[in-house]
């Protein structure tokens, strides 16, 4: 019967995935060809289940290491087979164990074997252990009981859970001492286990191991004490203890040392009773108009003609009011509905040529723009050049305010004033174009503001000034700062002390002081 075999201690091997299962013998089923092991160990380690099962269809390899009432007979390991149907043939010692995996075989079960006193029983050898011995401690598996493979996962086992030297690793199988007999070690030769390490290996296991405790004896403040002691004492460089905090720099810190920061950096000869400042600190001095005049006039005569002020005014003014028409949330290709309209209001001279070249490089980007230039008998040849350009792009031009939009548009740049001729405000179409630009309610900006007693006809939400900016009003609205391409040594020529404030950007907001 299969209740025979309960209580028999086997070792189970199921192949390289599951592994080798070592247990007494719970329960037999031969309906469902099953076997359940109690007090398992798999590879050498106890298991946290107190029972496992196991099919016939899993099982590799089949040993029984001891029979209920056979008191330590011995069996070797070349008795034990098995085929390829997982049918279990043990022989040579009287014992037959066979556990088929077919519906149809008639041997299911286990059979207990027939041990009569006329039998020949083998003599136990001294040398091997007791099964019980065997399962409370696995680490002393003989030979005899224990394949290679066993042998080789306890070891590693250990190897992973337990500090040892390299010695006893690598010599406690060949060198392994007899074992205990009968509970009583064999005077010097016992367990190098024991002998190392005094404790049950279970009992390791199970033990956790106390971080927080360890780590509470640790003085670290007491430790880092003594290592800034040694360095001062020995002329190297102090780390630091924990009472003294490493200066902490925030990312756009520059943390290499450097000479301080002069914020003063422009210097003009007169003081014309305005300065601004940059988001950095630099302080920017206005200019009056005379002296802006003659740094132009001395760039011209380097190089620096009307032309290239015209395209460079043009392209920073265009990036700007691009800014402020929202920038890449507005304009993109999966935007074009929302095109932008944008209103320039020009006059007969040079101010006029760079609202013009503005509104090319607008237009240029898929910016509505409608120009407001009356017409006139004779105008500037820069106006008619940038015009004539203009009238390339998709650009629209009035010359009446009649023809301007009735709806209020997205920006409104002002170019009518000029520095030299104020009686232009006298002119209808002047007065005209403010009145639009007036009621249309839209935001303006004014490029190249001019400075003046009077009120501004058009007060202005922010003003582009060129160069160096002028004393401007209140009316001008917030100032920015054109980069125009002016060398140093031209600032210098005409006695400007001159450190470029704009850094990476060609166009810098200024802060009034």
């Amino acid at each position: 019967m299969a209740t025979d075999w309960i209580g028999s201690v086997v070792s189970i091997n199921c192949g390289e995935t599951l592994g080798v299962y070592q247990g007494k013998v719970s329960a037999v089923d031969r309906a469902s060809q099953t076997i359940s092991l109690t007090q398992p160990f798999h590879n050498g380690i106890k298991c946290p289940v107190p029972e496992v099962t196991f099919s016939a269809i899993d099982i590799k390899d089949l040993k029984i290491l001891e029979i209920p009432g056979s008191q330590g007979c011995g069996k070797s390991n070349e008795s034990q087979q098995t085929d390829s149907n997982h049918n279990l043939t043990t022989t040579g010692q009287g014992y037959n164990v066979r556990l088929s995996s077919s519906p149809n075989s008639h041997n299911k079960g286990l059979k207990k074997p027939n041990i009569s006193g006329s039998a020949a029983q083998p003599i136990p050898r001294r040398a091997e252990l007791k099964i019980q011995e065997m399962i409370t401690l696995p680490q002393q598996y003989s030979k005899s009981y224990v394949d290679r493979h066993t042998l080789d996962s306890i070891n590693q086992s250990k190897a992973f859970r337990r500090r040892h030297n390299s010695w006893s690793s690598s010599s406690r199988y060949p060198n392994q001492a007899t074992p205990k007999k009968n509970g009583v070690k064999n005077g010097p030769m016992k367990n190098k286990d024991d002998e190392c390490f005094g404790e049950d290996i279970d009992e390791i296991l199970d033990t956790d191991f106390d971080f927080e405790g360890n780590l509470a004896l640790f003085d670290k403040a007491a430790v880092f004490e003594e290592i800034d002691t040694y360095e001062r004492r020995n002329g190297a460089r102090s780390r630091g203890t924990p009472n003294e905090k490493p200066t902490r720099y925030r990312h756009d810190e520059n943390i290499i040392e450097s000479e301080p920061i002069v914020y003063r950096q422009i210097m003009v000869p007169q003081h014309s009773g305005k300065e601004y400042c940059t988001d950095s600190g630099l302080v920017v001095p206005s200019i009056s108009y005379e002296l802006h005049k003659k740094l132009l006039t001395v760039a011209e005569k380097h190089g620096l003609t009307l032309e290239r002020r015209l395209e460079m005014t043009g392209v920073c003014a265009s990036q700007m009011a691009l800014t402020l028409l929202g920038g890449p949330n507005r304009l993109n290709p999966k935007n074009v509905h929302q095109r932008p309209t944008v209103a320039l209001l020009c006059g007969p001279h040079v101010k006029g040529a760079q609202g013009i070249s503005c509104g090319r490089h607008l237009a240029n980007h898929e910016v509505h723009v409608i120009l407001f230039l009356p017409n006139f008998v004779k105008m500037l040849e820069s106006i008619t050049n940038e015009l004539t350009l203009f009238c390339k792009t998709d650009g629209r031009q009035v010359a009446s305010v009649k023809d301007l939009p009735d709806t209020p548009v997205d920006l409104v740049i002002n170019c009518l004033d000029c520095h030299e001729n104020a009686f232009l405000r006298d002119q209808p179409w002047y007065k005209a174009a403010v009145d639009w630009a007036n009621q249309n309610r839209a935001p303006v900006l004014s490029i190249d503001p001019t400075v003046s007693e009077l009120e501004q006809p058009i007060d202005a939400k922010w003003s582009l000034a060129l160069g160096l900016p002028l004393p401007l009003g209140e009316s001008a609205g917030r100032v920015y700062l054109c980069d125009i391409g002016i060398p140093r040594k031209v600032f210098q020529e005409v006695g400007i002390t001159y450190h470029s404030p704009f850094g990476c950007k060609f166009v810098i907001p200024l802060h009034s002081t």
